[in-house]
C-alpha cells in the first residue's frame, strides 16, 4: 500500500488555534518549502488559500489539518470551497514531539510529516460541519450530554427543595419523582391563607418541575433524531442486543472514519477497554484502563450492563467466570469482547469510508 509521499508532489500541514493557524509546506521527502501564520478570520482564510494555490508546485498535493471540527473548521471549509483535498490529522503527543519543544510552526511541520507517512488509501475525511450524518450525530450527542447534565442539576435542586418541605413533600421525595409527580408539582395551587415563604417555595417548585418536564421532552426529541440518523446509515448497530440509538451514535462519533483505528485492538485502546498488565511475582492479572475516550467507554458500559441484566448468553458467561473474578473485572472482559464485535460492524458502514486519493 503506497504512502501519501508516493502519490503527491507536496503536502501542507496545519496547526490550528483559537486566534491563529500555522501552515507548513513540505516536499515528499519532508523538506520544508515554506511556512505561513495567519489570523483565523475571513481575511486570514483568503490569505491562506492564496498562499496555498501560489506555493504548491502542482495540483498533486494535500492539506492535513488538526482540529477540523473545532479551531480549523473555518479554514477547512475555505480550502474545500476551492476543491482542495483536506484530511484530518490527529494532534501530536509529547512522545511524537520528542525533546525539540513545542511551537506552532513545529507542530505544523509535524502534521505534514505525519500526513506524508500515512497510507494513501487510509487518509480520512476531516470531521467538519459539512461532514454529513457523522457530524450531525456528533452535534446531537454533545447536545444530549448537556441536556442530561442540566436535567440532573435541576432535579437535584427540586429534591433539595422537597427535603425541606412538609410531610407531603417528604413522601414525594421518598417515592422517587415520576412524570405524574412532576405534573402534580407543576400544577400546584396555594391555599388562600398561604404565607409569603410558602408561596415562594411553591412557585419555585413549580418552575423546577416544569423545567424538568421540558428537558425530558428535549431529550426524547434528541433520541428520536439520533435513532433516525443511525437507522439510515447503520441499522446493523441497532440490531445488536443492548445497543440503542444513543450508544450507537457515540460508537459512530468516536470511531469517526475507516482508518482512524488500524485494527480492533487500537479501537479497544481508544475506548480505554484494552487490558493493562498489572502482574507482580506469582500474581498474573490485568487492571482497568482509565484512559481513552471516556464517552466511548461509557457507551460500552451501558451495553455491558444491559446484556448482564437481560441477555442469557452474557449472564451464563458471568456465572461461569464469576469464581475468582470481581464484577469490575468481568465488566472489563465483556467490554473488550464488545469492542471487537462493534469494530467489525463499524467497518461495514459505507458512510464512514475515507476520502479516495487519486495517484
Amino acid at each position: 500500500m503506497p504512502t501519501v509521499a508516493e502519490v503527491v508532489d507536496a503536502v501542507i500541514g496545519g496547526d490550528t488555534h483559537v486566534d491563529t493557524t500555522s501552515l507548513c509546506l513540505c516536499s515528499p521527502a519532508g523538506a520544508v518549502l515554506g511556512e505561513l501564520t495567519f489570523d483565523n478570520d475571513v481575511q486570514g482564510f483568503e490569505e491562506a488559500v492564496s498562499w496555498v494555490l501560489s506555493s504548491v508546485p502542482s495540483q498533486r498535493f494535500m492539506v492535513g489539518l488538526e482540529g477540523t471540527s473545532s479551531y480549523g473548521a473555518g479554514l477547512c471549509r475555505a480550502l474545500q470551497a476551492q476543491n482542495l483535498t483536506v484530511v484530518e490529522i490527529e494532534r501530536p503527543s509529547r512522545g511524537e514531539r520528542g525533546r525539540r519543544g513545542k511551537s506552532d510552526a513545529g507542530d505544523a511541520k509535524l502534521a505534514a510529516h505525519k500526513l506524508l507517512a500515512t497510507d494513501a488509501e487510509l487518509v480520512a475525511q476531516p470531521r467538519t460541519t459539512g461532514d454529513g450524518p457523522r457530524e450531525s450525530l456528533r452535534i446531537l450527542t454533545i447536545d444530549r450530554e448537556q441536556l442530561a447534565v442540566q436535567c440532573t442539576r435541576v432535579t437535584n435542586r427540586l429534591l433539595a427543595m422537597l427535603l425541606t418541605g412538609d410531610a407531603a413533600d417528604h413522601q414525594l421525595r421518598r417515592k422517587g419523582l415520576t412524570v405524574q409527580h412532576l405534573h402534580q408539582i407543576a400544577g400546584r395551587r396555594g391555599p388562600r391563607n398561604e404565607t409569603e415563604d410558602q408561596a415562594i417555595r411553591r412557585l419555585l417548585l413549580r418552575r423546577l418541575a416544569k423545567e424538568i418536564l421540558e428537558l425530558n421532552v428535549l431529550l426524547r426529541d434528541n433520541e428520536k433524531q439520533l435513532r433516525s440518523i443511525v437507522k439510515a446509515i447503520a441499522p446493523q448497530l441497532l440490531a445488536r442486543f443492548g445497543v440503542g440509538p444513543v450508544t450507537a451514535a457515540q460508537l459512530i462519533v468516536s470511531y469517526s472514519h475507516h482508518g482512524r483505528c488500524r485494527d480492533e485492538a487500537a479501537f479497544a485502546s481508544l475506548a480505554g477497554v484494552a487490558p493493562v498488565p498489572a502482574s507482580s511475582g506469582r500474581v498474573v492479572r490485568y487492571r482497568l484502563n482509565r484512559g481513552g475516550d471516556r464517552r466511548l467507554n461509557r457507551a460500552f458500559h451501558y451495553i455491558v450492563m444491559t446484556r448482564m441484566r437481560s441477555q442469557e448468553r452474557t449472564r451464563a458467561f458471568v456465572q461461569a467466570r464469576k469464581n475468582g473474578k470481581s464484577d469490575r473485572e468481568l465488566r472489563r472482559i465483556l467490554k473488550r469482547y464488545i469492542a471487537r464485535e462493534m469494530f467489525k460492524i463499524l467497518q461495514t458502514i459505507d458512510a464512514l469510508k475515507p476520502v479516495p486519493i487519486a495517484a
